[in-house]
Order: C-alpha cells, then sequence, then structure tokens
C-alpha cells in the first residue's frame, strides 16, 4: 500500500468549497419577512436562487443588501433599461472574477435583452459584442468604475452625455458597478455556486409550468 502523496492531499483540502465554513440557511428557520420575500422569488422564478439562502445567515445584512440591489436594479426612473442594468453587472463581475453574478445575471440579461448570445459577448469582450455605441460607452465607464475609479474625470461624462446620459444616469452606472463589486468579492469568497437553472435561462425556451 502506498502512501498518499502529500501534494495531492493538499490540492484536495485546498479544494474543499468554502461553501461548506458558511452552510446556506434553511428557510424554515428564517424571519418571517425574509421568508416571505423568498418564497416570493420562487413563486415566480421557479427556484430559489443561491444568493438569497446563503445571505440570510446574517438576516440583518441580507435586509441591508437587498434593499440597495432593489433600489439600484428595480428603480423605474432614469434611462438606463433592466437590460443595461443586468449588462452592467454581467461585465463588471466578469472583470472581478465572479461565477456567481456572471451566471446569474448573464442569464437576466439575455432575458431582458432577448439576444441568447449578449451574455457570453460581453462577459468575454464587451467592445466586440452585439451591442449598441450607447452601451459600449456606458460598460467602458462602468469598467472604469470597476478598475480604475480614481482616474475618473470630466471628460468621461462628457463621452456619456453625448450619448444622452445625464448625471443621475451616470451616477446609476457608478453605483451598480460599485455595489456588485462588493456581490461579486462575498460571492467568491464564500465559494457560492449559481444554480444550474441559470445557465439555460434565456438561451432556450422556458418548459411551461403546471396551472
Amino acid at each position: 500500500m502506498t502512501s498518499p502523496d502529500p501534494r495531492t492531499a493538499t490540492a484536495d483540502a485546498d479544494a474543499a468549497p468554502t461553501a461548506e465554513r458558511y452552510p446556506a440557511a434553511h428557510l424554515a428557520d428564517l424571519p418571517d419577512d425574509i421568508r416571505a420575500a423568498i418564497l416570493a422569488v420562487q413563486e415566480k422564478s421557479g427556484f430559489v436562487p443561491n444568493v438569497f439562502l446563503a445571505l440570510a445567515r446574517r438576516p440583518a445584512e441580507w435586509r441591508a443588501f437587498f434593499a440597495y440591489h432593489d433600489a439600484l436594479m428595480l428603480k423605474e426612473d432614469g434611462s438606463l433599461t433592466k437590460g443595461d442594468r443586468e449588462m452592467i453587472v454581467t461585465v463588471t463581475s466578469a472583470a472581478n472574477r465572479c461565477l456567481y453574478c456572471v451566471v446569474a445575471h448573464g442569464a437576466l440579461l439575455r432575458i431582458y435583452e432577448k439576444k441568447p448570445l449578449v451574455a457570453d459577448q460581453v462577459a468575454v469582450n464587451w467592445r466586440k459584442a452585439d451591442i449598441t455605441p450607447r452601451q459600449r460607452a456606458m460598460l467602458d465607464f462602468a469598467m472604469k468604475v470597476c478598475e480604475r475609479s480614481h482616474e475618473i474625470e470630466e471628460a468621461d461624462f462628457a463621452r456619456l452625455q453625448a450619448h444622452g446620459f445625464d448625471d443621475e444616469d451616470i451616477w446609476d452606472i457608478a453605483a451598480i458597478t460599485a455595489f456588485f463589486g462588493l456581490s461579486n468579492r462575498m460571492a467568491s469568497f464564500a465559494g457560492m455556486q449559481p444554480n444550474p437553472e441559470f445557465y439555460l435561462l434565456g438561451r432556450v425556451p422556458r418548459p411551461q409550468r403546471a396551472s
């Protein structure tokens, strides 16, 4: 009987998912308001995105996180569409190498834009993607906020204004980028995995749910 290779043993230990350290909360154990919110998401989408239970282990932080998320992503004023917002998340999450957010928000991007290929395109190289010049300018700015926010200057605002964005729209682009910088890091650090359902959303027709 041969002894185990210590190099392999170390690699196996390192490969243990961080998610085991921070197990997802159980729905039945959650405060009533959080449980009701998660059940509403499940009713609408047909499944519970893993982020909801992963963050619910700290209820106060869950409430704060999703309050800010909804304020940014569900707002109805401004010129950014839902597709624009999800495009910002997908591109900057790819830059931050966040598997969960690229897959989950890429799915929403495909749905809102009604383009089954766009999420893959922008995640790899938004400059070559099938998007509008306006969206490309938006993503150029989002990526600068993501990677070099200390270099933002007046010329960056002028370029966006030339595409019809006003100062509040530009704030939205920056705020979405910054908020998901937090989300990306928490998801990656905690070993959060995308639900399998996300991978096909917006690529193939959804099966009809039983009435």
